[in-house]
């Protein structure tokens, strides 16, 4: 197990569905150095890359989304019929990781950080960030951060309805202020200069959810101004040497079926660790220190 060896810096991680392949191409970076960070926010399908990046399984997370993208059980207008969702709820957080592509639950949860997945309380609006390493073996935690509305079912936890954290707090750099971080490692999904508009796919869920739960409509509503100014945070914070900022040249479509392209993404996150680890450890300067460090909790 790779002991915590980076201290006083946060790992963010952003969503974006299979945009993160090349998020994770990063983190395996960050695998094959051995570098392990002591607090780590994962978004939506940041989250995913996140449970492989602790469970320290290389490769794991572009190997099986490539191996079942175009798999109906993983993701299909089917599954609608069965699970009210466009991806095999049973299939993709159950079957894979226990029985197919096996997840490491012992590494996993023997991680000594703080591992925290957003989630978008339904009732409220509001982001809630939830211990990830209390998730079960369903990986129900998982579903709720990932759970787009329309393609997901409402995921419920203690009996509560929750939706992708990414509704609520994209990006959750204030979150990491807030607990007490004045360094960021920050992984986007998106190309320099993105800017997030109101689209018509948003636009249609607001009007289906709009009566059974208007503050979840809100900050659908308010998400690409908030999006935005979290763009705006996160630059002004890189601008001041605080944030360590990871881009694609390009963004992946979110549900992209190449996989070839998939790989190429991920070949790319892995290339720029590479280009930019002097930069990184720069950056870190003596919070990284190469060995377990004690942490206070």
């Amino acid at each position: 197990m790779i002991s915590i060896n980076v201290k006083n810096t946060s790992l963010i991680l952003e969503g974006g569905t299979f945009r993160t392949v090349y998020t994770a191409g990063i983190l395996d970076g960050f695998l094959e150095k051995e570098i392990m960070f002591p607090y780590i926010l994962g978004i939506s399908a940041g989250a995913i890359s996140a449970c492989s990046y602790v469970s320290e399984q290389k490769n794991r997370t572009i190997r099986f989304i490539s191996t079942y993208r175009n798999d109906k059980r993983y993701i299909g207008m089917r599954n609608f019929l069965t699970e009210r969702s466009l991806f095999g709820l049973t299939f993709a957080y159950d079957t894979i990781p226990n029985q197919l592509d096996f997840f490491d639950w012992e590494t996993y949860q023997g991680y000594k950080g703080s591992l925290l997945f957003g989630v978008t309380n339904a009732y409220t609006g509001e982001v809630e960030y939830i211990d990830a390493k209390t998730m079960d073996k369903g990986a129900t935690i998982l579903r709720a951060t990932c759970a787009i509305p329309v393609l997901f079912p409402e995921i419920k936890l203690n009996d509560v309805p929750y939706y992708d954290g990414g509704l609520a707090d994209p990006i959750p750099i204030q979150k990491a202020i807030a607990d007490g971080y004045d360094k960021h490692v920050i992984i986007l999904t998106r190309e320099q200069g993105y800017r997030k508009v109101l689209d018509g796919q948003t636009k249609w869920a607001m009007k289906l959810f709009r009566k059974k739960y208007p503050q979840m409509v809100r900050a659908m509503e308010k998400r690409a101004d908030n999006y935005n100014q979290t763009m705006e945070l996160i630059e002004k914070l890189e601008r001041e040497g605080k944030a360590f900022v990871y881009r694609p040249p390009y963004a992946l479509k979110s549900f992209e079926k190449n996989t070839d392209v998939m790989w190429e993404s991920h070949k790319k996150g892995l290339e720029h660790f590479y280009d930019r680890e002097s930069e990184l450890l720069d950056f870190l300067g003596d919070c990284y220190v190469g060995k377990q460090i004690k942490l206070s909790q």
